[in-house]
C-alpha cells in the first residue's frame, strides 16, 4: 500500500460516521497524472444532510487528526449535499491548506468528474451531478484566463515563485486545448503542448524537471529571468486566446 492509499483509507474511515453518499477524486489523482508527494489529492464528498456547525467541527477534527500522515497537507476536500450539487455559484465548505474555507465547484472540476472522476465511495458522479454544457465550460475557462490570470501577469512579484510559473503556463495550455478541441487535458499533456503554443522552451523544460524529474537549482538570476520570460509570453498569449473566443 502506498502512502497515498493509506491516507485515503484513513480519510474514508474517519468520514464514515457522517454517512457520505459519495466521495470522488478529480484532478491528477483521477486523470492518471498523479505524482505522489508533488500532486494534490483533490476530493469531493457528498454528505447526506445539511452541513451544520456540528458537521464542520467533526470535519475539522477529522482533518486535523490526519496531520500525522506524510501527505495530509496535500489532501483537499469540498463538502456538498444532494440539494446543493447543481448550484455553480455556491461556495461549499472546503478543507484545503490546513484550514476551512469556502469554494465553488467549478465547471472544469464538474467536467472532470463526469469524464474521468474516480469513485472512492458510494455513487458515481453521473448519478448525482448535473452535466456541464460545453458553453458553460468555455465561458468559465475564458473568464478564468481573462479575469484571474491576465491581471496576475502584470504583478511581477508573483512570478518569482514556482507555483505561479507552473500553473500559469499549464493552465493556459489546458484552457487552449479545451477551447480548441472541447476536451480536458492533463498537466503532463499541457506541458507537452506548450512548445507548440510558442512558450519559452527553457522555461517549459524547467517546469518539466520540477514536476516530473529531478529539479536543478539555477540561482536567483534564473528565477528572475524565468519569471520575465513567462510574463512576456503569457500576456499576449492570453490576450489572443480571449480575443479568439470573443
Amino acid at each position: 500500500m502506498t502512502a497515498t492509499d493509506g491516507l485515503l483509507d484513513r480519510f474514508l474511515i474517519g468520514l464514515a460516521p457522517l454517512a457520505p453518499v459519495a466521495v470522488w477524486a478529480h484532478g491528477s489523482l483521477a486523470g492518471g497524472d498523479y505524482q505522489q508527494g508533488r500532486s494534490d489529492l483533490d476530493l469531493i464528498a457528498v454528505l447526506d444532510g445539511p452541513v451544520t456547525m456540528a458537521t464542520v467541527r467533526r470535519l475539522v477534527v477529522l482533518h486535523r487528526g490526519l496531520r500525522t500522515e506524510p501527505l495530509a497537507a496535500d489532501l483537499h476536500c469540498s463538502y456538498l449535499t444532494p440539494d446543493t450539487l447543481d448550484d455553480l455559484d455556491l461556495r461549499h465548505l472546503t478543507w484545503a491548506h490546513d484550514h476551512v474555507m469556502r469554494r465553488t465547484v467549478t465547471p472544469v472540476t464538474r467536467r472532470e468528474l463526469h469524464a474521468f472522476g474516480r469513485v472512492l465511495h458510494g455513487r458515481a458522479p453521473a448519478d448525482l451531478l448535473p452535466a456541464v454544457q460545453d458553453r458553460e465550460l468555455d465561458e468559465f475557462v475564458v473568464g478564468d484566463q481573462r479575469d484571474f490570470w491576465r491581471p496576475a501577469v502584470d504583478k511581477a512579484c508573483l512570478w518569482t515563485q514556482d507555483i505561479w510559473v507552473d500553473l500559469g503556463l499549464l493552465t493556459f495550455a489546458r484552457a487552449t486545448a479545451t477551447l480548441r478541441h472541447g476536451r480536458l487535458i492533463s498537466k503532463r499533456e499541457a506541458l507537452e503542448l506548450l512548445p507548440e503554443l510558442g512558450a519559452p522552451v527553457e522555461v517549459v523544460e524547467d517546469v518539466g524537471l520540477r514536476r516530473y524529474g529531478r529539479p536543478v537549482s539555477r540561482g536567483a538570476e534564473w528565477t528572475v529571468c524565468r519569471g520575465e520570460l513567462t510574463r512576456s509570453y503569457l500576456g499576449p498569449a492570453i490576450d489572443a486566446l480571449v480575443a479568439s473566443y470573443d
